[in-house]
């Protein structure tokens, strides 16, 4: 804007001094007064209006006093002294890893707490928040710009140790890991709050151990896998003894049914069945031989 004011300014200048009679310039002097008058309407017209693209807002400030009202997304006819500042309101995202090619700063920017054992964890974070649209004119008034430097990275930083020292490392790595996110979220959007930040989502990405810690935790498991695989063997063995005591039970009944069971006439009876049986055969021979009363035995070959 003020570049064309000035641009336009100057050849107005230069069209009045160029109407002397004994100027070089002088046949020139209308076309530089038309030349300057259009870049006074054009810097003067780009002033008047104030295009605001869509995901952001504008923060209006006159001679240095920050408007409390903003200016939504599209086009606007606003007073030229006015300094429009824009702010993005759409989901951010800051993330601090320990690796070098993903977080926001370069190198390991990762955060490194004590737990409440005294060990180091490092843990991989990212954070989405938004700028409160209504918020803006008092976040720029109060921050400035730059607020992911001034408030998002210490804030985040500082609650996540805050909060780290309740838990010991192997409960952060596993069993309370969702109980230390949902905290320290809690902590995060009530600071990101009164500053006129939305917190949407707190994502911990990953959570490094010490390698004496690690190793623990992997015989830890490893024992417990090796207990569970015992138990089964016990089980299945428990069940395979229950299995033979029963069938062991069973032939035992058995027998005793069989024994108390059979009378001296039904065995004679039994017998005389399968006698009668052997002399029906083809390849027998019929002997009679005195068996004391009781029935013959019975070869015969026919």
């Amino acid at each position: 804007m003020f570049v064309f004011v000035f641009l336009g300014i100057i050849f107005l200048v230069v069209s009045t001094a160029s109407k002397k009679p004994q100027s070089p310039l002088a046949k020139f002097s209308n076309v530089f007064k038309i030349i300057g008058f259009l870049l006074l309407f054009v810097g003067v017209s780009s002033a008047l209006f104030k295009q605001i693209d869509a995901g952001t807002v504008g923060v209006k400030a006159l001679y240095g006093n920050v408007q409390p009202d903003i200016l939504e997304s599209g086009l606007h006819v606003i007073n030229p002294l006015l300094d429009v500042t824009e702010f993005d309101i759409q989901t951010l995202n800051y993330t601090m890893s320990a690796d070098h090619s993903e977080g926001a700063q370069q190198g390991d920017d990762a955060i490194r707490v004590l737990s409440n054992d005294g060990l180091e964890v490092v843990i991989d974070l990212t954070v989405l928040y938004r700028v409160s649209a209504t918020d803006a004119p008092k976040i720029f008034k109060e921050i400035g710009v730059n607020y992911t430097d001034k408030i998002v990275r210490p804030v985040t930083r500082t609650r996540i140790r805050d909060n780290a020292v309740y838990y010991d490392a192997i409960a952060l790595y596993s069993t309370k890991r969702n109980e230390f996110q949902d905290r320290i979220f809690k902590s995060i959007e009530a600071d990101f709050k009164k500053r006129g930040l939305v917190l949407e989502q707190l994502l911990i990405r990953n959570i490094n151990l010490p390698s004496s810690v690690k190793k623990t935790i992997e015989s830890k498991i490893n024992a417990e896998q090796d207990a569970q695989k015992m138990q089964f063997v016990l089980q299945k063995e428990k069940q395979e003894a229950e299995r033979k005591r029963v069938e062991a039970q069973g032939i035992a009944d058995y027998q005793r049914i069989i024994a108390t069971g059979l009378t001296d006439k039904q065995l004679q009876y039994e017998s005389i069945k399968a006698q009668k049986e052997l002399a029906g055969s083809a390849n027998t021979k019929i002997i009679f031989m005195n068996s004391k009363g009781n029935a013959p035995i019975i070869l015969s070959d026919k």
